[in-house]
């Protein structure tokens, strides 16, 4: 019996955009996956009900797949695939195993032979990245800045050197209701040159994407609102 694959599956970075943003591809291999690996279940259920590609999502399987997986427990998981059946991996937000628990499941696919299926969806990194006017080809993703104030200016200053000398854009992600204060932060400890872009709530109906130099960005008055945001500044 031949091995089942791993796909990774990408979902909706928006609420309410699956039929905007989710490709007709993933829809026809969906029908065939019965096993899903999944940071929550109930999210996980909402949007797969959401694509309308099952009956019912009644019979469908899930483990959670999170960050707080310990790694024994993936050979329970993959039994599937050696049975011959289809996993697909979901994240929470767009792309599976980028800033995504997903990565542990790719991982022992890997080293156990599995074949590794990435399917094209939406990405806010890339997508941000994309709509930036920064620097495409060389830049590095970060995650999270630390969150004590004396820490996250320490990084924030390093990482500005770090993109003049290598004309490297820096991005990174911070927690919605952080948006503002992280924004403040910014802008206190960047060089007024320095172009700074922010990408929130990419594909839904309150994107905004705006890539202005740090002194610019002290003349205006912002607001930005608690939705998920991508921030990414490069050093000229």
């Amino acid at each position: 019996m031949s091995k089942g694959k791993l796909y990774l599956i990408p979902t909706v970075i928006a609420e309410e955009t699956q039929h905007a943003v989710i490709p007709p591809h993933i829809r026809e291999v969906l029908p065939s996956i019965q096993h899903f690996l999944a940071e929550d279940v109930r999210t996980a259920r909402r949007y797969l009900s959401s694509l309308k590609v099952y009956p019912s999502i009644e019979p469908l399987k899930f483990e959670v797949l999170n960050k707080n997986t310990k790694p024994d427990s993936l050979k329970t998981f993959f039994e599937p695939i050696s049975e011959g059946m289809d996993i697909g991996v979901l994240s929470e937000s767009g792309c599976p195993g980028v800033a995504d628990p997903g990565a542990l499941a790719v991982k022992y696919a890997h080293e156990n032979d599995i074949q590794v299926v990435p399917l094209v969806g939406p990405s806010s990194l890339l997508l941000a990245l994309m709509a930036s006017g920064l620097n495409g080809q060389r830049f590095a993703f970060h995650g999270y800045i630390p969150i004590d104030g004396k820490d996250a200016a320490s990084v924030i200053k390093t990482l500005e050197k770090e993109s003049h000398s290598k004309s490297q854009t820096q991005i990174f992600i911070e927690t919605p209701y952080r948006n503002n204060s992280i924004m403040t932060m910014l802008l206190k400890n960047l060089q007024d040159n320095t172009l700074l872009c922010i990408a929130v709530d990419i594909t839904g109906k309150d994107e905004q994407i705006k890539t202005f130099p740090v002194k610019k960005w002290k003349t205006m008055k912002t607001e930005f609102p608690k939705s998920p945001a991508v921030f990414m500044f490069l050093a000229v």
